[in-house]
């Protein structure tokens, strides 16, 4: 199989095009750097099957031959990470919106498959834990740059939707919940990153708000094994999934003495209040749970690496020499 990434030098990207190309596919890899690293995927250059362009999504002419190169597109390439939107709610909006109509456009001229990455982001402000697929959305208001970021991957959604039930496009929309893992550096607001960096520093570990907000965590490589069998799953066609991990929620606050505790740190847990931390105003999901009764019934999918493990991996990456932060 020939599979076209785009934003394929990010932490996820890299991480999915090392599998694929362990498997023995060929990689077509885009992607601008504006969040990516070209670190992430030097282990991969000069290897037969991975090519790879410096450049964006937008730039129609060198995107519009790498989709037509591949078999299969996945869509990675967005504005992600809380501090980023914040900061950028303009580039966040047109990155996002403009880059996926261009993925779109050009699949369709022949049809290519495309996997369009969205996030849990979308489910907003709903109390509707677990969250399933075909649940309603609540979003914050348009005052509040925070939900530009969600507001702008469920258009990414109902475009490409529109794509498959007007055009025939094949597409595959997935819901990531906080994916976490060696090369994700927490600059833009990733928190489990954040916490181990501050905690192997002996900084303060700060946590936002008042550290109730809970999450639930899943580790790369079950995200990529995932994302494998989605590629080659033509029942997934016109779908949207979570895909998580829901077999442990956590607490911000209680998240943050697990990672004081196993990297022995000395360092003070710290609350910083969101106003502070980001905007006046910002609102955050107080939950967020997947459900996966439906990724499960589609490719057998069960998330292997539970939260202590995840911690141990991250920790051990950043105390190794592979960490470039």
């Amino acid at each position: 199989m020939k599979v076209l990434i785009t934003g394929g030098a990010g932490f996820i990207g890299s991480h999915l095009v090392e599998a694929l190309l362990a498997r023995g596919d060929t990689v077509f890899l885009l992607d601008n750097l504006s969040t990516g690293s070209i670190d992430n995927i030097e282990p991969m250059k000069g290897r037969p099957r991975f090519h790879y362009a410096i450049d964006s999504v937008m730039n129609e002419p060198v995107t519009a031959e790498l989709v037509d190169r591949a078999d299969v597109v996945v869509h990675l390439a967005a504005a992600v990470g809380v501090r980023l939107i914040v900061e950028s709610p303009v580039n966040t909006i047109e990155t996002n919106v403009h880059g996926t109509e261009m993925v779109l456009k050009l699949a369709n001229k022949k049809k290519k498959k495309v996997l369009l990455a969205s996030t849990s982001e979308v489910y907003g402000k709903s109390d509707q834990v677990p969250f399933k697929e075909d649940a309603d959305l609540v979003l914050g208001p348009t005052s509040k740059g925070r939900w530009s970021y969600a507001c702008s991957k469920a258009i990414d959604e109902f475009l490409a939707l529109a794509y498959f039930k007007e055009k025939r496009l094949p597409v595959v929309i997935f819901r990531l919940f906080n994916t976490v893992g060696p090369r994700q550096t927490g600059r833009y607001g990733m928190v489990i990153p954040n916490f181990v960096k501050q905690a192997l520093m002996g900084h303060p570990i700060t946590v936002f708000g008042d550290g109730q907000q809970s999450r639930c965590f899943t580790y790369i490589s079950d995200v990529v094994g995932v994302l494998l069998k989605l590629a080659d799953q033509e029942a997934a066609v016109g779908q949207v999934l979570n895909i998580g991990n829901d077999r442990e929620e956590v607490g911000i606050l209680d998240l943050a003495r697990r990672v004081k505790a196993k990297t022995g740190s000395r360092s003070e847990i710290v609350m910083v209040p969101y106003d502070q931390a980001y905007e006046e105003g910002f609102e955050d999901m107080p939950r967020r749970v997947p459900d996966l009764g439906r990724i499960r019934a589609l490719t057998g999918y069960e998330p292997q690496v539970h939260l202590d493990e995840i911690l141990d991996r991250v920790i051990e990456y950043f105390t190794s020499d592979r960490a470039r932060v």
